[in-house]
């Protein structure tokens, strides 16, 4: 078992083959549901048609439940979260008829947080190469980070050669100091410990995690708005998180933790109905943005008590009344935060709506003018076998956590304890890697 410790990173995954098809499984963690989906990516050429992917993407299972013992992303019960992850692997794994081990699992608690860092390495006049491009990476990927955080990316956002700024790729170049401009995502241990436990306890491993907006970005963003610059920001039951790209990087990560749950909490809370009544009401009904018809439209809300059959009837601008103020707090939010981030030139023009609480009507509406940016709802791209019903945007994350292998190459890769000890690079070890993907 894997343990996460002081400020260590979280697992690394080995790059993708690029010969044969490999079996992903991936586990959405959220505050309101818990998905799983087992996928075989399969090698495909490259082609104009979403640039970035390495491996056509067919869904082999699917299984999906409440989450139960969750808030906010984090697990506040462990036997329930337990049980929701049992669920939700178990029916993703008879339909696709195989059983797996190990998961790549989404994360939006813990705080996210971003930082740049830049590392140097001299290269003494020569030509730049691989093992000087390793060596860089290897300087920018043992940042370290306080006692109380975790690692979760670290990506090169960016070279420079001798002080010369915004080479892509410096492989040949001469210079004499090569340095990398490193993104940095931490979170906070305790959540991550939890969350693996869970995880754990279903006798299942933990390959990776991935922060919840990044994979949320890689699943709805189209490569012109990775390369112009944009935000997507996934609005999930208990956590709103951001994510920024630009110049096809991933720059920033934040989380607030609100999200729709909290508005269908203001719902009960002020028709005085369940909470399963107000997540209804909200689903079929709900708005974030009034219409000059609301006040003529009726709207029977469930009472709290023994007697189900006693309906209240309300006009429909109560409830907008209700949720407005709610949403409009967190968009707010969003726009402060990406205000402090720095990052707001970055974004542009351009803003993703992603997300279960990205749904609710009229929302796109009230971003638009709150954010004072294009406002779009961002669905999940480039995939197939997945049931009609998980193909919108509360599913962003999940087929995110499939795309991310053919991307984790970008990262500094870790090998985990107990694996070959032979050299990286040595002839036994080239020999190994094509046995492996051959076979």
């Amino acid at each position: 078992m894997t343990r996460y410790t002081g400020s260590t990173s979280v697992p690394r995954m080995r790059p993708l083959s690029t010969r044969k098809p490999t079996i992903v499984s991936v586990l959405d963690v959220g505050s309101s549901k818990v998905a799983c989906i087992i996928a075989r990516l399969t090698p495909r050429p490259a082609s104009a048609c979403l640039p970035g992917r390495t491996h056509d993407l067919q869904v082999l299972g699917y299984g999906m439940q409440r989450a139960r013992g969750m808030k906010s992303g984090v697990v506040i019960d462990l036997d329930q979260a337990e049980q929701s992850i049992r669920l939700a692997v178990d029916a993703a794994e008879r339909m696709a008829d195989l059983t797996i081990e190990s998961l790549i699992v989404s994360l939006s608690a813990g705080r996210l947080r971003s930082e740049v860092f830049r590392a140097s390495v001299d290269v003494a006049g020569l030509e730049v190469d691989e093992a000087d491009i390793q060596r860089v990476l290897a300087a920018g990927g043992a940042h370290s980070v306080t006692e109380d955080r975790a690692l979760l990316h670290s990506l090169p956002t960016g070279y420079a050669l001798d002080g010369s700024r915004g080479i892509e790729e410096p492989r040949g170049m001469l210079g004499e100091k090569l340095s990398v401009d490193m993104h940095i995502v931490t979170a906070d241990s305790a959540p991550i410990r939890n969350l693996e436990l869970a995880v754990n306890r279903c006798h299942l491993s933990v390959e990776t995690m991935v922060a919840a907006p990044y994979a949320s970005g890689l699943s709805t963003l189209v490569d012109d708005e990775a390369n112009i610059g944009c935000a997507c920001v996934d609005m999930g039951g208990g956590t709103t998180s951001i994510a920024v790209f630009a110049d096809g990087h991933f720059h920033h990560a934040d989380a607030i933790a609100i999200g729709g749950q909290h508005v269908t909490s203001d719902i009960a809370r002020g028709l005085s109905t369940r909470m399963m009544d107000a997540e209804r009401i909200k689903t079929l009904h709900g708005s974030a943005l009034a219409t000059s018809s609301d006040d003529h439209e009726i709207v029977g809300v469930p009472s709290v008590g023994d007697d189900s059959h006693d309906i209240v009837n309300i006009p429909r601008g109560s409830l907008t009344r209700i949720i407005r103020p709610r949403i409009e707090e967190i968009l707010e939010l969003v726009r402060d935060r990406l205000a402090a981030s720095g990052h707001a030139g970055r974004v542009g023009k351009r803003v993703v709506l992603t997300g279960g609480a990205s749904q609710l009507t009229g929302l796109v509406e009230v971003a638009r003018r709150i954010l004072g940016r294009n406002v779009r709802l961002g669905r999940p791209l480039g995939i197939s076998g997945l049931p009609q019903a998980a193909k919108g945007p509360a599913f962003a994350a999940s087929v995110g956590l499939l795309i991310y292998p053919q991307v984790a190459q970008i990262e500094q890769f870790r090998p985990r304890p107990g694996r070959s000890l032979v050299p990286e690079g040595s002839y036994l070890s080239r020999v190994g890697q094509w046995l492996k993907e051959a076979w």
